[in-house]
């Protein structure tokens, strides 16, 4: 906690924070405000009910993440089974692609890293954060046509990075 305290004091370029990060950020809801602008959180429901706090339905649930990522200038992934991707503007984006086979572990940590590797790459913030999402749904939904959605693990969905990234540039040109 101190060492992500520090380092939300001393940085300034956007973050990308997950897992115990979030659960930390939950424990001390004051530091949201001392964010960079533009930081990326990709929290699950159960993780972003401890972070925003506990909504009776869905579509709370939405206006709560809205408003979060307004306020604090975040871009937020709230991951599940339809992922969004809400903007600092308050845009939300659902992902269409993923499968129930996705529900595995380090699934999220793979889509955490796709998501640092684009914006090393120079995408911006909410554009990594959208392509991230549906090319991990897409490798994964790739991957469930070869394994089925029982057979599925995390690493089946880096396996076909490379062939959701090339159906995607098809589907550009």
């Amino acid at each position: 906690a101190s060492m992500l305290k520090h380092l939300i004091q001393e940085i300034r370029v956007p973050l990308l924070l997950d897992a115990d990060a979030l659960n930390i950020l939950a424990d001390n809801r004051t530091w949201l405000a001392f964010l960079p602008k533009g930081t990326v959180l990709t929290p699950h429901p159960g993780e972003f009910a401890r972070l925003a706090g506990r909504t009776s339905n869905s579509f709370d649930r939405l206006l709560l993440l809205r408003e979060m990522s307004i306020k604090y200038s975040l871009n937020i992934v709230l991951k599940g089974a339809y992922t969004v991707v809400c903007s600092p503007l308050g845009n939300c984006y659902f992902n269409p692609s993923g499968n129930p086979g996705m529900a595995t572990g380090g699934s999220g940590d793979i889509l955490t890293g796709l998501i640092t590797g684009l914006l090393a790459q120079g995408y911006n913030a909410t554009e990594a954060c959208i392509a991230g999402v549906y090319l991990h749904g897409r490798a994964g939904d790739i991957a469930a046509q070869q394994l089925g959605f029982e057979a599925l693990a995390a690493g089946d969905i880096i396996q076909n990075f490379g062939n959701a990234f090339k159906e995607l540039y098809q589907d550009l040109s």
